[in-house]
């Protein structure tokens, strides 16, 4: 233990991953359906994948705790084998990544896109460690790739085939290709106020070659999943990975020395932090992963959101932010204006005779409110009211946004993060004052 309190910075958050890794492994081979886990996993990679997929219902839950495993494992081999240096991002890549193997991506369909990024790095003469983050964050396009292997441009999934394949390839290197250029312009747009910068640029790449592929082609674009098949749940099941997860966290973190007083350091430090591992050090850190995981699950539960495979992947995805400036002390305010939306939203429908689809606990919302927690540096720089007036102005976009990238990105949430920033963020430069302006005066 001792070994691994002294760990660097980049080692530690290898040895995270790995911990991550191992967890989905040991509860693949836990689940009661694990005689069925290949057969499951073959499933997973052969099928559709359009937001929002149930690998839970596609699978079973053993094949999608082993589909998490072997991506996790995947990534991780790329960032020791290619020695990259781990950081607060490269924790934001990783772990949004695992947490998509339950709802999107899986072993087959991340592979184009990454050998599009090793492309890029051939021809600038990049080094290839230096851009495995690329690698990661190009997967939030891993549904059109299935997509394109195995249904386009039919109705209904045809299977594997030369053609499907050659095309899911040929977008994939455009789209790594590309990548890097747009995840180092992303920032200016935002300012830094979107923790899931990637997505920007995912997004656009998906509304434009959704655009290409199908409306221009003239193709019909295949209906999302059925709502039927997000009901394959398992509250006990999804409750006791992450609290045993989670809370070893918890008390690792003590292990390593982190005390009470640290973390309460980090949740009232005023300052916009955006590295927590490097700020407060490994232990504080890996207490924000327990805490914060935790405080996720508690919030899921509280509203009464169904335990599938997708809520199981956003708990993790918004976990990612963990390590780059999200914690409960933030957040909350996020959450609370997700509740008063719904609660304002389902009022003003019923006196407009509408149909109200979005209840706090309904999936779309639940899938939303994990992304508007990217919007948490509006809620540092600002204050709580303007977090809360963000996630409110989120709440009312997010659901909309799939028209544009017809479910093909996986960054949803995080690109209509962007476009609140885009808003928002130059009236609040304009007329409001920030937390330490209002400290000094």
């Amino acid at each position: 233990m001792k070994k691994i309190k002294n760990l660097c910075e980049s080692d530690f958050l290898k040895v995270l991953f790995g911990f991550f890794c191992a967890a989905f492994l040991i509860a693949a081979v836990c689940m009661p359906d694990r005689t069925s886990m290949l057969t499951g996993l073959w499933q997973i990679v052969s099928n559709p994948s359009k937001i929002s997929t149930n690998y839970f219902a596609v699978g079973g839950y053993a094949a999608t705790f082993l589909n998490m495993a072997l991506v996790g494992f995947a990534c991780l081999a790329l960032y020791v084998g290619l020695k990259a240096t781990a950081t607060n991002v490269s924790n934001l890549a990783f772990i949004l990544t695992l947490g998509f193997c339950s709802w999107g991506i899986n072993i087959v369909n991340m592979w184009p896109s990454m050998l599009g990024v090793v492309v890029y790095c051939l021809v600038k003469k990049e080094k290839l460690g230096a851009n495995v983050n690329a690698m990661l964050f190009s997967t939030g396009i891993a549904p059109l790739i299935t997509e394109l292997m195995v249904r386009y441009p039919h109705a209904e999934a045809v299977g594997f085939n030369i053609v499907g394949i050659l095309l899911s390839l040929a977008v994939g290197f455009v789209i790594g290709f590309f990548l890097p250029a747009g995840l180092a312009n992303s920032p200016k747009v935002h300012k830094g106020f979107d923790l899931y910068s990637a997505a920007l640029p995912i997004g656009m790449t998906a509304f434009f070659l959704q655009a290409t592929l199908y409306k221009t082609m003239g193709v019909a674009l295949p209906n999302p999943p059925d709502a039927s098949t997000l009901q394959v749940a398992s509250r006990l099941t999804v409750n006791v990975f992450c609290c045993v997860v989670f809370g070893l966290c918890v008390v690792f973190a003590f292990i390593l020395g982190c005390r009470p007083k640290d973390y309460w350091e980090l949740l009232r430090d005023p300052a916009l932090v955006t590295n927590f591992s490097s700020t407060y050090g490994n232990p504080v850190f890996l207490m924000n992963v327990g805490v914060y995981g935790l405080f996720i699950l508690a919030y899921y539960n509280l509203i009464g959101a169904t335990f599938n495979g997708v809520t199981l992947g956003v708990i993790f995805c918004m976990l990612a932010c963990c390590n780059s400036g999200s914690h409960p002390g933030n957040v909350w305010p996020i959450m609370l204006g997700y509740v008063v939306a719904s609660t304002v939203f389902g009022w003003l429908s019923a006196l407009a005779g509408g149909s109200f689809a979005g209840a706090v606990n309904a999936q779309a919302i639940v899938v939303g409110l994990c992304y508007a927690n990217g919007l948490s540096p509006i809620a540092d720089k600002y204050g709580w009211q303007y977090g809360f007036l963000a996630a409110m102005m989120h709440y009312v976009l997010v659901t909309s946004v799939p028209a544009l990238h017809g479910g093909y990105c996986l960054y949803n949430g995080g690109f209509t993060a962007a476009l609140i920033c885009l808003i928002l963020v130059p009236s609040l430069e304009r007329f409001c004052r920030t937390k330490e302006e209002r400290r000094v005066r």
